[in-house]
Order: structure tokens, then C-alpha cells, then sequence
């Protein structure tokens, strides 16, 4: 599986340069409105959707007919693009984290001897990864089933969902007079691991299943 992580990362560098002029662009848009916790957000997520980018290549290239031909299995192709996508979600985060800390400090919207907001910024880093590869798992199932093109189309609607879903969670918990207090937003923290647990394996499972009955 090594093999295929390292493939795709290098399938990526040549379009590097693409991914860092844009992060650089939302540097000057997000930073004086929403500060470095927006950056490190936005980063992520631009980030996690280079998954596209692997599979764009990946067919033009006819690689997984070339795959299967090989001692790969399914499973180790499938688990590396999850694995891909968690190195991208990582990556957004260090380079915005890095980025969004010098741009708000020079703007002084960011304290570098505040410990409050490192640990601030750090609850939002953790949280960026994990928002980033919750979206980005969604899309892989997507990306298998109709491949890179059409997948594209359908992204907005995957991304829509959950946050449709989120909403409708909230409202449904306010109209059982349960408010979203410290208490109440601590729990929801300590489980979310679990629950992104949980997710990727269903991902994974519907992508696996995905890829097992295609033809090549």
C-alpha cells in the first residue's frame, strides 16, 4: 500500500504549484475576516479535496485496469486513497495553521503569547482535520461509483447533506429544550472521534464494495 500512497503524492507535486497559489490567494481573503481559525478551515478542506485530484489521474492514466494485473489488491487501493486523504487533511492543516498564525499576527488578530488562543487554534486545527476527512471520505464513495467528471457535480450535493443534516440536528435539539451548553458541546468533542470512527469504516466499507464489483 506504501507504493500507492507514494504514487499519488507524487501524482500530486506536479500539481503543486496550483494547490499553494490558491491556498496563498485565500490567504489574503480569509485571513482579515475570519483570522487564522478560518485559514487553517479553509485549508483543510481545499486540501482534502485533492482526492479528486488522485483519481483524475488515475483514469486518465487507466491505472486501476494496470492494478489489477499487479499483486495489489482492492483493499489496499481502496484504504489508500483514505490514507492519501488523511496526509492531505494533515498537510492543510500544518500549512494553514503555519500561514494563518504569521498573517493574523502581523494584522494582530493573532497573540503569540496568548495561551488561550494557541489552545483555541489547536481545537480548531484538530477540528479542521476532522471536518476535512469527513467531507473528503463522503466524496470517495462518490469518486468510485462515477468516477473523477462526474463525481465533480455531485460534490456540492455531498457537501450539503451533512451540513443540512447538522442543522436539522440542532433545531431538533432545541425543540426538546436541550441547549448546546459547555457541558453539553464537551461530550459532543469527547464522542465526534468515535463518530468519525465509525464513518470512515462505513466509507470505506461502501467504497470497498464499490470497487469489488467493477469491471476492468
Amino acid at each position: 500500500m506504501k507504493s500507492l500512497i507514494l504514487k499519488d503524492i507524487y501524482n500530486i507535486m506536479h500539481n503543486m504549484k496550483a494547490l499553494v497559489l490558491m491556498l496563498f490567494i485565500f490567504l489574503f481573503i480569509t485571513i482579515p475576516q475570519g483570522g487564522a481559525a478560518a485559514y487553517v478551515i479553509t485549508c483543510c478542506i481545499l486540501c482534502a479535496m485533492m482526492v479528486v485530484t488522485t483519481f483524475s489521474f488515475d483514469e486518465n492514466a487507466k491505472w486501476e485496469k494496470y492494478a489489477m494485473i499487479m499483486p495489489i489488491s482492492r483493499k489496499d487501493l481502496v484504504l489508500s486513497k483514505f490514507v492519501i486523504l488523511l496526509c492531505f487533511c494533515l498537510f492543510g492543516t500544518v500549512f494553514g495553521g503555519v500561514l494563518g498564525i504569521a498573517g493574523s499576527a502581523i494584522i494582530g488578530r493573532f497573540h503569540i503569547t496568548s495561551a488561550s488562543e494557541w489552545q483555541e487554534l489547536l481545537a480548531v486545527c484538530l477540528a479542521g482535520v476532522a471536518i476535512s476527512f469527513f467531507l473528503g471520505s463522503l466524496v470517495i464513495p462518490l469518486l468510485f461509483k462515477f468516477g473523477a467528471e462526474k463525481a465533480r457535480t455531485l460534490m456540492l450535493a455531498a457537501f450539503l447533506l451533512p451540513v443540512l443534516l447538522c442543522l436539522g440536528l440542532y433545531y431538533l435539539l432545541r425543540s426538546f429544550g436541550i441547549e448546546l451548553t459547555d457541558s453539553v458541546v464537551l461530550l459532543l468533542t469527547c464522542i465526534s472521534p468515535l463518530v468519525l470512527l465509525l464513518w470512515t469504516a462505513a466509507m470505506y466499507r461502501i467504497s470497498f464494495g464499490i470497487f469489488k464489483k467493477a469491471e476492468f
